[in-house]
C-alpha cells in the first residue's frame, strides 16, 4: 500500500489514544467489578466478565506492541479495534442487566471517536455497530439480581429506593466519563487530523516552490552558458580598445571599469560552473565563518563599489567552522543588494553567532517596507523595483529556509527597514 509518512503519523496517534482509553476503560471495568462483588455482594456471572476484561486487556498490549512496528495504522484497523471495544462492552452490559444498566451511553464514546477520526462510511458504519448492540441488548440481557428477599412492604420499598439511587449515581457516573473523553481524546484526535493537513499544505507549498526553483536553475544553467560567449567578445573588444591609441585618454578610465565588470562577470560563471560540477565536495568542506563573510562582502563591494557599509561582527572567538552550502551566497548577496538599493549610500551589517545559531543582520536607511511589501515580501515574481524580478528574495528565503533557518523583514524605529538572517550552526539532517 502506498501510506504517506504524515498519514502513518497520523493512524499512529490515534491508535495509540485508544490504547491509552482502553487502557483506563479496563482499570474502571476491574475496579467496578471488585465493587460490585465486595460492597454490594452482586451475584454476577463473574466468569465471562472476568474473561472480558482480561481478553480486553491482551488486547491492548498486542497493539502497544504493534504500534511499534513501522508500518501505518490503516482506517479499517482502526475500525476493527473501536468494534472489539463496542463487543467488550456488550458482553458486559448483557451480563450486568443490558439496557437497565446505567453505563448504557458509554455506546457513544465509539461512536465519537470514529466520527473524529475516520471517514464518514466508517462513522456510518459504527453507528450501525452500535445502534444493533444497544437494540439487541434491550430484549436479550441477563437482569440484575435482587438485593435478596426483604420482609415487609417498608423494607422492599426502601429497597426499591436504593436501587433507584444506584441507577441515578450510575447515569451520573457515565455521563462524567463520556465528559472527560469527549473534552480530552476526541479533542486531541481533531487536533491532530488540524496538524496533518496544516503540515500536507506547507508540504505543498514547498513542493511548489521547489519546482519553481528548479526551474529557474535550468534556465539560470542555460543562460550561464550562453553569457560566455558574449562576454568573451566583450573582454577581447575592452582589450583592443585599451591598446589602441586613438582612443581618448579619459575613456581609458572608463574601459577599466567596463574590464574589471566583465572580468567579474567570468567569475561569477566561472563559481557557478565550478559549484554544479563539485557540490558534493564543497558542501563536506567546513570554512571559517567570519572567512566566508567577508569573500562574501568584497564580492558585493565589487559589484556596489559605491555603496558605503560598516560592519561589525560578535560572538565568542574563534568563529565556529561551518558546512557552508554554496548556494548561501547567492542567497546572502541577493538581500545585500536589496538593503542597497533601498540605501544606495550607507547600510550596516552586523553578524553574530553563538551555541546554537548565526544571525545576520543588514540595516538600510530607506523608507522602509510599505503594508503590501511587509505582507508580500519573498513571494515569487512580487517586486517593489521598476526593473525587478521578484526573484532575489524569493530564492534567498527558499535557501535560508532549505539549510533551516528563515529571514525576516521588517521596519525599524527611526526609519529604515532591516533583513535578518538566522541559521542554525548544525547543518540540518533529513
Amino acid at each position: 500500500m502506498n501510506y504517506s509518512i504524515l498519514s502513518t503519523q497520523t493512524g499512529h496517534s490515534h491508535l495509540r489514544r485508544l490504547v491509552l482509553l482502553r487502557t483506563a476503560a479496563v482499570v474502571a471495568q476491574c475496579a467496578a467489578l471488585a465493587l460490585a462483588y465486595r460492597i454490594l455482594a452482586m451475584k454476577l456471572e463473574w466468569l465471562p466478565m472476568l474473561t472480558t476484561a482480561a481478553v480486553l486487556a491482551v488486547l491492548n498490549l498486542l497493539t502497544w506492541w504493534r504500534l511499534r512496528a513501522d508500518y501505518p495504522v490503516s482506517n479499517p484497523e482502526l475500525f476493527v479495534q473501536l468494534c472489539a471495544d463496542v463487543l467488550a462492552l456488550s458482553i458486559l452490559l448483557y451480563y450486568s442487566g443490558g439496557s437497565t444498566n446505567p453505563f448504557i451511553s458509554l455506546f457513544l464514546l465509539p461512536l465519537v471517536i470514529a466520527a473524529t477520526a475516520l471517514p464518514q462510511s466508517y462513522t456510518w458504519a459504527m453507528a450501525g455497530v452500535t445502534t444493533g448492540c444497544y437494540t439487541l441488548l434491550m430484549k436479550f440481557y441477563v437482569p440484575l439480581p435482587p438485593d435478596g428477599a426483604h420482609e415487609g412492604h417498608a423494607q422492599h420499598a426502601a429497597a426499591q429506593g436504593d436501587a433507584f439511587n444506584m441507577h441515578v449515581i450510575g447515569m451520573w457516573l457515565g455521563f462524567v466519563i463520556s465528559a472527560v473523553v469527549v473534552a480530552y481524546f476526541v479533542v486531541k484526535m481533531a487536533q491532530a487530523v488540524r496538524n496533518r493537513d496544516e503540515t500536507l499544505s506547507k508540504v505543498r507549498e514547498e513542493t511548489l516552490r521547489n519546482e519553481r526553483i528548479v526551474a529557474l536553475g535550468t534556465q539560470a544553467a542555460g543562460a550561464a552558458h550562453e553569457l560566455g560567449t558574449p562576454l568573451s567578445t566583450l573582454s577581447v573588444i575592452i582589450g583592443e580598445l585599451k591598446r589602441d591609441n586613438a582612443v581618448l585618454p579619459e575613456w581609458r578610465g572608463n574601459l577599466a571599469i567596463l574590464n574589471d565588470q566583465v572580468q567579474l562577470c567570468k567569475r561569477i560563471l566561472g563559481k557557478l560552473l565550478a559549484n554544479a560540477q563539485d557540490t558534493v565536495t564543497q558542501a563536506a568542506l567546513p570554512q571559517p565563518l567570519e572567512q566566508f563573510l567577508t569573500t562574501i562582502l568584497n564580492e558585493w563591494q565589487l559589484l556596489r563599489p559605491a555603496v558605503h557599509y560598516r560592519y561589525h561582527t560578535s560572538g565568542a572567538q574563534p568563529a565556529p567552522q561551518l558546512h557552508m552550502d554554496q548556494a548561501l551566497r547567492a542567497a546572502l548577496l541577493n538581500l545585500l543588494n536589496n538593503a542597497a538599493d533601498a540605501s544606495p549610500d550607507e547600510i550596516d551589517i552586523h553578524a553574530h553567532w553563538d551555541a546554537d545559531c548565526f544571525t545576520l543582520t543588514i540595516h538600510d536607511h530607506g523608507q522602509g517596507l510599505t503594508p503590501e511589501a511587509a505582507a508580500r515580501a519573498g513571494s515569487a515574481f512580487f517586486t517593489t523595483k521598476e526593473e525587478g524580478r521578484g526573484l532575489g528574495l524569493f530564492l534567498a528565503n527558499a535557501t535560508v529556509e532549505r539549510l533551516g533557518g528563515k529571514v525576516r523583514l521588517f521596519n525599524r524605529e527611526g526609519g529604515g527597514a532591516t533583513t535578518e538572517v538566522i541559521l542554525p550552526l548544525q547543518p540540518r539532517t533529513a
